[in-house]
C-alpha cells in the first residue's frame, strides 16, 4: 500500500496560524483548549518554524511570523478576517478557561437558534475563535422560523 494522500489523524482542511510568539501560543492552546503538542520544529533563530497540535479530533498547525516571507500575524496586520470554529463537549468550561488564560470575550456562550450554544473570543495572539457545543439538531425550516422570530 502506498503513502496516503491525507495522513492519519488529519482531515482535508487543517488551519495554519501565524503567531507573534508561537511558543506562548502553544502554551495558551494547551491550557485553554486542551491542545496536545505533536511536533515543534525550532528555526535557527530559536523561533517556532513549524508546530502541530491536536485539539479534540483535529490538527492545528502554527508558526512564528516571518515578515521576510510575507507571513504576518493578526497582531502585525491589525486583525484577521477569519475565525476558527471549535466544537467541544462543554463550551462554557472551555470558554472560561480561554478567558482566564488571556483571551478576550466578544460574546459569552449563548444558546443559538441553529441548535448550538456558542461564544466568540479572540485569543491573545489575535486569532478569532467561535467555540460551541451542539445541543440540538434543527431542520433548515425550523432555523428559518427561529431566525425570523428573533428578527435576525
Amino acid at each position: 500500500m502506498g503513502v496516503k494522500a491525507i495522513p492519519d489523524g488529519y482531515y482535508s482542511l487543517t488551519p495554519y496560524l501565524v503567531c507573534k510568539g508561537a511558543a506562548k501560543a502553544l502554551d495558551f492552546y494547551e491550557k485553554a483548549f486542551g491542545a496536545q503538542e505533536i511536533v515543534r520544529m525550532p528555526g535557527p533563530d530559536g523561533q517556532v518554524m513549524h508546530a502541530e497540535v491536536k485539539i479534540g479530533n483535529s490538527m492545528l498547525m502554527l508558526a512564528d511570523e516571518s515578515p521576510e516571507r510575507g507571513h504576518l500575524s493578526p497582531q502585525s496586520i491589525g486583525g484577521t478576517a477569519t475565525s476558527i470554529m471549535f466544537y467541544c463537549d462543554d463550551v462554557d468550561a472551555v470558554f472560561g478557561r480561554a478567558v482566564s488564560n488571556g483571551a478576550t470575550s466578544q460574546m459569552a456562550p449563548t444558546d443559538q437558534f441553529w441548535g448550538d450554544r456558542m461564544g466568540n473570543l479572540v485569543d491573545p495572539f489575535g486569532h478569532k475563535w467561535a467555540i460551541a457545543t451542539h445541543k440540538e439538531d434543527v431542520s433548515p425550516e425550523e432555523m428559518q422560523k427561529r431566525m425570523q422570530a428573533i428578527g435576525a
